[in-house]
């Protein structure tokens, strides 16, 4: 009789979730824009309240150049810093609300700030963005995830509301339809 260890069941186990995985038509889609998964996308209620706001901690990432950026520079302004990558399903699936959010909210000095932590910089997110049509958005960087970790973030996306003084003043974790008309409201009363 042979004996099963612990190993095996688990090599085992492994194996048959690669081949399964191979069958699953999520796995062939999340390299092709055309044919991306069905995600529902949450509605602005499920953004929580910040209560007391209060500033984030000090965030430096990068812009697209490479050239060292804080979150200080947006002081001023409204912030919604959206913690994303290229890889994530509800990422991609909420990045066009995302880029019609900024268009709308340009004119109110509302700015959309999507940090990727895709670690193939810059190259990556610009291909991603050109295949999907994203026109307002910027490229800023976070390879790392050292500013997710900062924040607390238990997942991605995830994205806070950050008021014309800094301050944390909402955050929603999961992908949402940001560019509904609720949603434009929400954020301009949350950003003062």
């Amino acid at each position: 009789m042979q004996l099963i260890t612990r190993r095996t069941v688990l090599a085992v186990g492994a194996t048959l979730a690669v081949a399964a995985s191979l069958r699953k038509p999520w796995a062939q889609t999340i390299l092709s824009p055309k044919a991306e998964p069905e995600v529902h996308l949450l509605g602005i209620d499920h953004l929580v309240p910040t209560e007391p706001a209060a500033a984030p901690p000090a965030l430096a990432f990068t812009d697209q150049d490479g050239k060292p950026v804080a979150l200080d520079a947006f002081k001023g302004k409204g912030v919604v810093l959206n913690l994303w990558a290229t890889w994530c399903v509800p990422c991609v699936a909420e990045m066009p609300a995302l880029d019609a959010m900024a268009a709308k909210l340009a004119s109110d000095n509302i700015v959309v700030v999507p940090l990727s932590s895709d670690r193939g910089g810059t190259a990556v997110v610009r291909k991603f963005y050109t295949a999907r049509d994203i026109q307002h958005l910027g490229i800023w960087l976070d390879p790392h995830g050292v500013s997710a970790r900062a924040l607390g973030a238990r997942g991605l996306p995830t994205t806070l509301i950050i008021d014309r003084e800094g301050r944390e003043r909402g955050r929603l974790e999961g992908g949402a339809e940001w560019a509904s008309d609720a949603a434009m409201v929400r954020i301009k009363a949350l950003v003062g």
